[in-house]
């Protein structure tokens, strides 16, 4: 079983930054994949950001030149938000991919941008 854990989320203006962090339990060059993906009320898990193994990155048209996805250390993966708008409002979840899918999803960290 791999643990991944989600922190800095809060509230932030628009216009503000945050960076988001997974630690995983495990060593992230064990999967395919990191990835960043949210959920607003209402709406599906979307993809956010992606990192595969080999480095290469991807991102929703929605935060292409303002989210940038990092691997910070062997466990640690991170994403930094810049310039955020209120529609970026969700739970912002780490997950780590297998072969095929996401095998494991932290729980969540909630990012609320608003004046």
């Amino acid at each position: 079983q791999v643990l991944l854990v989600e922190s800095g989320g809060g509230l932030v203006q628009p216009g503000g930054s945050l960076r988001l962090s997974c630690a995983a339990s495990r060593r992230i060059f064990s999967f395919n994949a990191m990835g960043w993906y949210r959920q607003a009320p209402g709406h599906e898990r979307e993809l956010v950001a992606r990192m595969s193994l080999g480095g290469s990155t991807s991102y929703a048209d929605s935060v292409k030149g303002r989210f940038t996805i990092s691997r910070d250390n062997k466990n640690t993966v991170s994403l930094q938000m810049n310039s955020l708008k209120p529609e970026d409002t969700a739970v912002y979840y780490c997950g780590a991919e297998g072969s095929v899918s996401v095998d494991y999803w932290g729980k969540g960290t909630l990012v609320t941008v608003s004046s």
